[in-house]
């Protein structure tokens, strides 16, 4: 019934090695497929087990909104509802809160909030966040945090770091003793090396089995995103998974993992995939576009999905087209595989201390482009 997590080499700052749960082992640098709903769209979850995802993420504000973290779990659980039977861990919420809900209304005690479904009225506070994700059973649950905006002033981005820290706290608290199960705090500051600095030490003070970079990728772009990286991962210990929420395309994981990233999530690949977008070791292809439609090959020839050993370009391009179901499903298995040999590639180069000739190559190989049209 015990986590634990084991660093197998490094290389720089970049790390690999093995986070060990009941349901499983997650190897790190690890990409965590998003299903927000209960499920990763377009995705059967043995599909999405088959492209080597280790975990899955499930998201919190929705399952607790339709169908209900008490329905889940009188059902047995959010593993047995989805058939899914490896690791989960789910976000606190406190995100989608921000982002989705209407009419919210932020105190210290918590935040009410006007469901983006139907307009019931809701509130989540720390105690009730680590309820939820306790019915739902996930195995890795996130401290309730406020995610702050960017951009803001300094004073804005202080106020809402020291908030959080203080939920972090009773996040901690409410959780309790879960062998089995792992209870993460997120960092906060926005883009502010100390505010990072008085978070991480918070976090350290009260003890968590994992840490999250917060407050990245909310519009600061990657840039700055880096910049931040470049001394906020390493504020966090060295000891325990390092987990960047809401991360994100290609370039952006390769820079994370370079900086001592263990784990990230992003609904990108499955997101692309349904809006005819392929990603590639070339790049991103758009599959809308004419130049497809008469080409016979794959999306990747180097590639080894079943989207890319049994469908051409010319189809792909047509089923989108089309509208036909089909096109979200081969595009979104294409993505999710592709980035989950991105990951594969990253651990091996790693652990044989190759990673700096691996990000030189990846970089190489998708300035060339897509493949010229026939």
């Amino acid at each position: 019934m015990s986590t634990s997590f084991t660093l197998a080499a490094s290389d720089g700052m970049a790390r690999t090695g093995v986070i060990s749960t009941p349901r499983g082992d997650i190897r790190t640098p690890a990409f965590m497929p998003v299903g927000t709903a209960a499920t990763v769209k377009a995705m059967m979850p043995e599909s999405v087990r088959a492209t080597g995802a280790d975990i899955l993420l499930g998201n919190t504000y929705h399952l607790m909104l339709r169908p209900t973290a008490e329905r889940v779990n009188r059902l047995g659980g959010l593993h047995k509802f989805m058939n899914w039977d490896r690791p989960i861990l789910t976000d606190s919420g406190g995100f989608q809160v921000m982002s989705l809900a209407a009419l919210r209304k932020l105190t210290e005690r918590g935040v009410t909030f006007k469901s983006h479904i139907d307009g019931s009225k809701h509130e989540i506070t720390p105690e009730r966040s680590m309820e939820i994700q306790r019915l739902l059973g996930s195995d890795i649950v996130m401290s309730f945090d406020e995610c702050t905006p960017y951009p803001c002033t300094q004073e804005q981005a202080l106020e809402s770091m020291r908030l959080s820290m203080r939920w972090a706290q009773r996040s901690r608290d409410a959780f309790g003793d879960r062998p089995g199960h792992m209870l993460f705090g997120i960092q906060q500051g926005s883009v502010f090396a100390d505010q990072r600095e008085e978070s991480a030490e918070a976090l350290k003070n009260i003890g968590f089995d994992g840490y999250a970079v917060g407050g990245l990728a909310v519009g600061e772009g990657q840039e700055m995103m880096l910049q931040t990286l470049d001394f906020a991962t390493d504020m966090l210990p060295k000891d325990k998974p390092r987990y960047l929420m809401g991360v994100g395309k290609p370039d952006d994981i390769v820079g994370a993992v370079k900086r001592g990233i263990d784990m990230m999530d992003c609904v990108l690949p499955s997101r692309s995939g349904r809006t005819a977008q392929a990603w590639t070791r070339r790049g991103q292809l758009n599959m809308k576009n004419a130049r497809h439609q008469d080409d016979p090959r794959p999306l990747d020839e180097h590639c080894t999905c079943p989207t890319c050993r049994n469908y051409s370009r010319a189809y792909l391009h047509h089923v989108f087209r089309a509208q036909e179901m089909i096109s979200g499903m081969l595009l979104t298995w294409h993505n999710l595989h592709y980035y989950q040999e991105l990951m594969q590639g990253m651990r091996d180069a790693i652990s044989t201390g190759t990673f700096a000739a691996f990000e030189t190559e990846f970089h190489a190989q998708r300035a060339e482009g897509d493949i010229d049209p026939l």
